[in-house]
């Protein structure tokens, strides 16, 4: 089956004269940026400028090719998004890789994600496949649908209102088709489902945010105005009738989880087994605790018990070696605490940097596991974000295991009056043990979360890591809402084990 896709639905570039407000201008030009940080990285080209006059043809070749250019655009045209000596560096590195003369499929693969040539061949490859399907809501940046998709699921529709989600989503899977990945309200997609989705839906997974879990006043979950997120999730369920649905919560869901598995056994002209669990993210090889409520609906008519399917995905666990903090951080280089104010998204070499050459060489077990073996040449979101001189010395003093209320910072603890409220304020980390959970917390600060060696907090990557994505995963937009795109996911080892299990049930019916 010959699938042929539209510019719009692969491209990371826009045509560059329909770039009319400020805001995607800024984002158009931070995809250059990015793209050439990354050849300068990869292969250890400089930036110096140099003169380009006599290979313009190449460089406008090489351009169209990318997608950066349509095919009678010329290379000025980028004048419109960089300027002076931003124009001249880009184009001089352009013409430097060049002339490595390097061929397409000797293309680093995190240099491909900026072609569209291979973006194109990936989204077609996928949309021609017939890969078991998967609906991810609420998606945030991705990693729960990345569980699936390494176990041969194909994306069809992914959605969550935050912009800067999306982007990168949009930039890390390369299988759905960018329209299929929406910012938009749930209840907008609720209502208009069947114009979004026109094949059958084998899985559809996310995890809604529920306001109240509160049993006292007898209403019920689905009743509560401030659960309707939750209540969109479910009219999804019943309209799309999936063979299979998996939704995480947080463990105080439990207390209604009962009520959780009537609503899903009530929907019109549709019944489902349901089953839950909560599981703990240290079980499914992630190194941090982290328990989240799992609930897993199965289409009665498959004739599938969501119990045994609760129960398979637990015995699994039992058998999943254990990873400690130090597994999952240790290889990264050292870093500075940054001290610049106001200058999140500058780049350092003490202090780290968004895209750097990964100049590691230590693998273990874990890396390679997150990785599914493959090496990443480049290293992501690297960089430590601004801490004043008090915080850092309260984390130079403390020792791992340390809390606010340790005598070792107590003439400098700032909440030392109010410390049996705030003990965990700050908290350095262990590096031989699990890490504690990670949370969307961190985009206001990292005093939970300080380095078990270094005096600083963790760096977004660092985060990734203990949440067990892949290395060659790229967060986007702000520095901070890195951190909250991190902190707000799930873990994509333990989403794995899950699509696993989802998998082979689907196989064998």
């Amino acid at each position: 089956m010959n699938i042929i896709c539209n510019k719009e639905e692969f491209s990371l570039y826009k045509n560059i004269d329909s770039l009319e407000k400020t805001i995607d201008k800024k984002k158009y030009k931070m995809i250059l940026e990015n793209l050439k940080n990354t050849i300068s990285e990869i292969y250890s080209i400089n930036k110096n400028k140099i003169d380009f006059t006599n290979e313009i043809d190449k460089i406008e070749n090489f351009l169209q090719k990318a997608g950066i250019l349509s095919s009678d655009e010329k290379y000025d045209k980028l004048k419109n998004i960089l300027k002076g000596d931003e124009f001249h560096e880009f184009i001089s590195i352009i013409l430097k890789f060049i002339n490595l003369n390097l061929k397409e499929k000797e293309y680093d693969i995190n240099l491909l994600k900026y072609m569209d040539f291979y973006r194109k061949k990936i989204l077609e490859e996928s949309l021609g496949s017939n890969s078991p399907t998967l609906v991810d809501l609420f998606c945030g940046a991705g990693g729960l649908s990345l569980g699936f998709i390494q176990n041969g699921f194909r994306s069809i529709l992914a959605n969550d209102i935050e912009q800067v989600c999306i982007d990168t989503y949009r930039f890390n899977h390369l299988e759905l088709p960018k329209s299929k990945a929406k910012v938009e309200d749930i209840k907008n997609i609720s209502e208009n489902i069947e114009t979004y989705i026109k094949e059958k839906v084998d899985v559809i997974v996310g995890g809604p945010p529920c306001q109240s879990f509160s049993t006292a006043n007898r209403q019920r979950i689905i009743d509560d105005p401030r659960n309707i997120l939750y209540t969109y999730y479910v009219k999804i369920v019943e309209k799309l009738k999936p063979k299979f649905f998996i939704m995480e919560n947080v463990k105080g869901m439990l207390e209604v989880a009962n009520q959780v598995v009537e609503d899903f056994q009530t929907l019109k002209n549709v019944d489902y087994d349901v089953a839950y669990k909560v599981f703990n993210g240290k079980d499914f090889s992630v190194p941090q605790n982290r328990e989240r409520l799992i609930y897993i609906g199965v289409r009665k008519d498959l004739g599938i018990s969501s119990k045994n399917i609760i129960d398979e995905i637990y015995s699994k666990t039992q058998n999943m070696k254990k990873y400690t903090l130090k597994d999952a951080i240790n290889d990264l280089r050292e870093l500075k605490p940054f001290t610049l104010k106001n200058a999140t998204e500058l780049d350092t070499v003490e202090s780290g940097k968004k895209i750097e050459k990964n100049k590691s060489k230590e693998i273990n077990d874990y890396l390679e596991l997150i990785n599914n073996n493959k090496y990443s040449s480049l290293i992501f979101n690297h960089k430590t974000r601004y801490n004043n001189d008090r915080d850092i010395e309260i984390y130079s003093r403390m020792l791992p295991g340390d809390k606010s209320d340790s005598p070792r910072i107590a003439d400098i603890m700032p909440y030392k009056n109010r410390e049996h409220i705030f003990k965990d304020k700050y908290y350095k980390l262990k590096e031989d043990d699990i890490c504690k959970a990670i949370t969307a917390h961190m985009k206001f600060d990292c005093n939970m979360y300080i380095h078990p060696t270094q005096s600083r907090g963790l760096t977004p990557r660092e985060a990734a890591r203990v949440q067990s994505y892949p290395d060659n995963y790229f967060f986007l937009g702000p520095y901070t809402k890195t951190y909250m795109q991190i902190g707000n996911s799930v873990p994509p080892l333990m989403s794995r084990l899950i699509g696993e299990v989802i998998k082979k049930n689907l196989v064998n019916r």
